[in-house]
């Protein structure tokens, strides 16, 4: 237990996650963004994936052990592979979506992350007219096929 509090604590002085991130319009478009060449998602624009469909599994995003792989770490495009994700996700009716990093979590091990290990970050999501926001939880080390969480629809 010792080993995991010390290596998460590491990781997250490693990742610079001095506290939550400012929240962010899913809608923006950071201006001196760099043109996108990392990833093996097609993207609408150098900001936003391209999505294509909504995940069937309800678990996909919402728990730790089935989080978004964005990747891109690697080439130092993690958190920015993060808001590319986020940025093109709607509420179900196309509402606009806001999120908010809470910090990183999770320890878990990969042969893409520092020293054979990596955490998640885990975002605070909402739109008008939710309830309640929900938390998605992102792999910026590993790639995987993307989709929209369950209750989500996404930019086109």
């Amino acid at each position: 237990m010792r080993k995991q509090v010390i290596t998460a604590v590491f990781y997250s002085i490693l990742l610079g996650n001095c506290g939550p991130a400012p929240k962010t319009s899913a809608t923006a478009n950071p201006a001196g963004s760099p043109a996108y060449t990392g990833s093996r998602a097609a993207m609408l624009d150098n900001n936003t994936f391209e999505l294509k469909e909504i995940s069937s599994d309800e678990t996909y995003g919402y728990s730790e052990n089935n989080p978004v792989k964005v990747g891109g770490v690697k080439d130092s495009e993690g958190p920015l592979n993060e808001r590319r994700f986020l940025n093109a996700l709607l509420g179900p009716n196309g509402e606009t979506v806001s999120y908010s990093r809470k910090g990183s979590c999770c320890p878990f091990k990969t042969p893409n992350g520092f020293s054979g290990a990596g955490l998640l970050d885990r975002y605070e999501v909402s739109y008008e007219g939710l309830e309640k926001p929900v938390y998605i939880f992102i792999n910026m080390y590993d790639f995987g096929e993307l989709r929209a969480p369950r209750g989500f629809s996404f930019k086109k």
